[in-house]
């Protein structure tokens, strides 16, 4: 016998009967696609941004509808849902948005005192933003859909004749509506004009969830 034959015997006769010797090739574990795959099966990865994303403006919301309710002063209420605005336009000016899509929006004023708006768009990996589609979905919603009812609050405030509230209401579409303009200039890349892409916004969000309930 040849002395590759007398080698496999011998490897063969270590193993004993009941093993079985195996030829094939080490194949190394590709850590890095499981990664990748775990990130994009994560579907909410900043859990307490998207909390407080919808928080606060919900909060306002239901605090608007039943403050009549809880107390009977007007102006614990307008300051109580005030101060819930406020809270909501600088949490999603500043935190969700950059965490949850990648996009922030300010004004900086120059050496010449001139006022300047600046709209970012973070450029993320194709893994990194598929994990994060369901995170934007719940930001673009809440961006959009609270601003529509603060302008329902207005017409009806504006017909009831409870023109008290009518400030209160017109405090909250401007904060909301700010931040929504901010951040379609944001991922417009402050170029195109918003009417144009409205639709296309909403036929991103609405298409989605229809296809789910189906």
């Amino acid at each position: 016998p040849s002395p590759c034959a007398s080698a496999n015997g011998r490897r063969a006769g270590r193993a004993g009967p009941g093993w079985r010797l195996d030829d094939t090739e080490d194949v190394s574990l590709d850590f890095g696609n499981e990664e990748e795959l775990a990130l994009r099966k994560a579907k909410i990865r900043h859990p307490l941004a998207t909390f407080f994303h919808l928080f606060f403006r919900v909060s306002a919301i239901v605090t608007y509808l039943l403050c009549d309710w809880f107390s009977k002063s007007f102006v614990a209420c307008f300051v109580t849902i005030l101060l819930l605005l406020s809270f909501d336009f600088w949490s999603v000016k500043n935190v969700t948005g950059r965490l949850l899509v990648g996009l922030r929006w300010w004004n900086q004023i120059d050496e010449d005192g001139k006022s300047h708006w600046v709209f970012e768009a973070k450029k993320v990996s194709t893994s990194i933003a598929a994990s994060t589609e369901v995170e934007a979905r719940i930001f673009w919603l809440g961006l959009i859909i609270c601003p529509v009812i603060w302008t329902v609050f207005f017409f009806s405030t504006l017909f009831s004749l409870k023109l008290k509230w009518l400030a209160l209401v017109i405090a909250g579409i401007s904060l909301q509506a700010a931040n929504l303009y901010g951040y379609i200039h944001c991922k417009l890349g402050g170029k195109k004009s918003i009417s144009k892409v409205t639709s296309r916004f909403f036929l991103k969000l609405v298409v989605p969830l229809s296809e789910m309930q189906n």
